[in-house]
This record gives C-alpha cells, sequence and structure tokens, in this order.
C-alpha cells in the first residue's frame, strides 16, 4: 500500500505541474475594444491558428483536470484503506 501512495502522490504532482504549464500557455481573451484602438489588427489564418492552438490547451486542461481529481480520490481510497489495515493491524498487536 505505501507503494502505490507513493506513486499516486508522485502522478498527482506531475499532473498538478502539467496544468499549471497548459495554463500558462492559453492566451488571454482580452482584445475586445482595447485591441480595436490600439489597432491590434490579426489577420484571418492568424486568429484561426490562435484559435486550434487554444482549442488544444484548453482540451489538455480539461483532460488534466479530470485525470488530477481522479487520482486525488483514488489517493484518498489508498489512503483511507491502508489506514484501516494499520487500525487493524495495532487492535490484533494490542490484543483486542
Amino acid at each position: 500500500m505505501q507503494a502505490l501512495q507513493i506513486i499516486l502522490g508522485i502522478l498527482l504532482g506531475l499532473v498538478s505541474i502539467f496544468i499549471i504549464v497548459v495554463v500558462l500557455f492559453q492566451q488571454g481573451h482580452r482584445s475586445g475594444i482595447s485591441g480595436a484602438i490600439s489597432g491590434a489588427a490579426e489577420s484571418f489564418l492568424s486568429k484561426n491558428k490562435a484559435r486550434t492552438a487554444d482549442a488544444a490547451f484548453k482540451r489538455f486542461t480539461t483532460i488534466a483536470t479530470i485525470v488530477f481529481f481522479v487520482l486525488a480520490i483514488a489517493t484518498l481510497i489508498v489512503a483511507a484503506v491502508a489506514s484501516k489495515q494499520a487500525d487493524a493491524a495495532l487492535q490484533a498487536a494490542m490484543g483486542g
């Protein structure tokens, strides 16, 4: 059980770092009126490339977040089972 907890903890940390990196790579969506005033005109091709990359990053974020929550719940379940086993072993050792 201890090894499984360690593996789940490492995976949880790696997924957390992945989520942070993917979120930092996403573009902000603040080019409304301020972009028009400052003259930030983009071509149709550059807008669509940004949208496809942005859509991919959004998809990666969604998948990674689901994996994160599944790993977090699995870690909680494994920890609870390990705790119950440790309690049972302690009770048996104390003669109760």
